[in-house]
């Protein structure tokens, strides 16, 4: 089973992706660990990889399929992965398409977790991190048992300045118009899946596996 998974930042993607890839016995494979493995690997692409991260610039799309073919060549997914960030663009969706039916693969389903624009700065305009130890917090749904103090280390609690409402709504608006060739390429192709994501993480995840087994009407 090959899937990819498409979300908003604050969509809950990632903890998603974990979950489906624990249920149904296959890889999930985030292109945020890809790249920071790559960047302490040190290798040529490794190196690569670093130089663009250490500039805070956007790694090339050439760049990022050749690390996730790579990745996707090793022998463990073979029994099959979950994609999380990857594809992020129409290009990256296309030659990872053509890899697979080089090796006579395919992708069978592409999920999009959906979540309004108002909920995702809600979310994400919420978050705080614990300057020691990198904990998460939110400051409606997990915030700390002492306001400003993380509950492991004790160490202060902050906001990044990525997570400030207008700079969230721009990232948004990156996101959205980045991925809306995305979700129709894959819409197009008969292989995408709508969840609304601005349920529970329970309801969401269970509606997703749903969607990917024979009780959702998939085709496995």
């Amino acid at each position: 089973m090959r899937i990819v998974l498409l979300g908003a930042p604050g969509s809950g993607k990632g903890t998603q992706a974990a979950v489906v890839a624990q249920r149904l016995g296959i890889d999930h494979i985030a292109s945020g660990d890809l790249f920071r493995e790559a960047a302490n690997r040190g290798d040529e692409l490794g190196q690569e990889v670093k130089a663009y991260m250490e500039k805070g610039l956007l790694v090339p799309d050439e760049v990022v399929i050749k690390m996730i073919l790579e990745r996707l060549s090793a022998s463990d997914s073979a029994r099959g992965f979950i994609l999380d960030g990857f594809p992020r663009t129409l290009e990256q969706a296309e030659a990872l398409d053509r890899s697979l039916e080089q090796s006579e693969g395919k992708i069978e389903k592409a999920v999009y977790i959906k979540v309004s624009t108002e909920e995702l700065v809600k979310r994400l305009g919420g978050r705080l991190i614990c300057r020691n130890c990198q904990t998460p917090y939110h400051e409606i749904s997990s915030p700390p048992k002492v306001a400003g103090r993380c509950d492991l280390c004790g160490d202060e609690l902050y906001r990044r300045p990525d997570d400030a409402p207008q700079t969230v709504r721009k990232r948004l608006e990156v996101y959205f118009a980045e991925t809306a060739p995305l979700i129709a390429y894959y819409r197009e192709a008969g292989k995408l899946v709508e969840i609304n994501g601005e349920r529970g993480i329970e309801e969401v995840g269970e509606e997703l596996i749903a969607a990917l087994t024979k009780e959702g009407g998939g085709d496995f």
